[in-house]
């Protein structure tokens, strides 16, 4: 089976996205709708995130509100099987090569007039390795169109330089557009329906804003990694039987291959207990998207 076709890689290579059409059948989308449906239904007991469940903002037992699974291929096995559906396996070895490493997901949930944003970043600054053969897939659990709030990101710029992600002192995983003078004039949004797949490479500037419509957007993300590709800044770096573990396909190499790549180290942490995305971004002085407040 070949998914992808040479004009298709070539966009990737050039424009660092790309979205696959089909890349779940009617019953696998079903089945993926249903195991989330099963995974947010805890949250009408919960008054705190846990290690599975981050809450969004305004989050009641009698009314939940959740922005996050984490940890996504732990907390289900439905989610790591999907990697090795034959059309999603294609794309990953057309685009990675033949050993491939998972190395995270979550479902990042938009409830209707809510939702979280994710102020502009590049997944690179949270875990670089020793090369850039990286990138994250997206299944859309709902069609994902310009009024639900749509990954956005700046065509070419996984080519570029590598932002500042630190404000107040801290790495918050998020770029001070003021600061840096981060221009985003270029960006664009990446729609797809359900059962589509997104690619995004891991240097790609992205992000995305409140969902301001009646519509869900849920989305299961994956990154992944080559084989030869070693991470250089998180816990568990050096622990190989972790990263054997995670192989979705081959054998990680124990020949690291080197590339000449900016790099900035994920430092100094920063002082959050809940330290995810989200509550790193809120330390960010000059967000680019409103809160959800200024859409309800």
């Amino acid at each position: 089976m070949t998914v992808l076709s040479a004009a298709d890689v070539a966009f990737y290579r050039d424009r660092g996205y790309l979205v696959v059409p089909d890349a779940l059948s009617a019953t696998e989308l079903e089945t993926l709708r249903a195991v989330t449906d099963e995974m947010l239904a805890r949250a009408r007991w919960m008054t705190a995130s846990d290690d599975v469940l981050e809450l969004d903002t305004g989050h009641k037992p009698e009314a939940p509100r959740v922005r996050r699974v984490k940890a996504a291929a732990y907390a289900h096995p439905y989610y790591r099987r999907l990697l090795s559906f034959p059309r999603i396996l294609d794309v990953l070895t057309t685009l990675l090569g033949p050993s491939v490493r998972l190395l995270g997901g979550k479902v990042n949930i938009k409830a209707p007039r809510h939702g979280t944003p994710v102020e502009w970043h590049q997944d690179w600054a949270y875990y670089p390795h020793t090369n850039d053969d990286l990138l994250a897939i997206g299944l859309p659990l709902d069609d994902m169109g310009l009024e639900n709030a749509p990954l956005l990101v700046v065509p070419g710029s996984h080519k570029g330089p590598i932002y500042d992600h630190t404000s107040g002192g801290f790495f918050c995983g998020g770029i001070d557009r003021v600061a840096t003078g981060l221009d985003v004039s270029r960006a664009v949004a990446v729609t797809a329906p359900a059962g589509a797949m997104t690619v995004h490479h891991v240097r790609m500037l992205h992000g995305s804003d409140l969902n301001r419509s009646d519509k869900p957007r849920r989305v299961l993300f994956h990154e992944l990694a080559a084989g030869d590709a070693w991470p250089l800044a998180y816990p568990g770096a050096a622990d190989y039987a972790r990263l054997k573990a995670d192989m979705v396909v081959g054998e990680p190499s124990l020949t690291p291959r080197m590339v000449a790549l900016p790099v900035r180290m994920p430092l100094p942490e920063s002082p959050v207990e809940a330290d995810t995305l989200y509550a790193k971004q809120d330390y960010l002085l000059n967000p680019s998207f409103a809160r959800a407040e200024a859409a309800r």
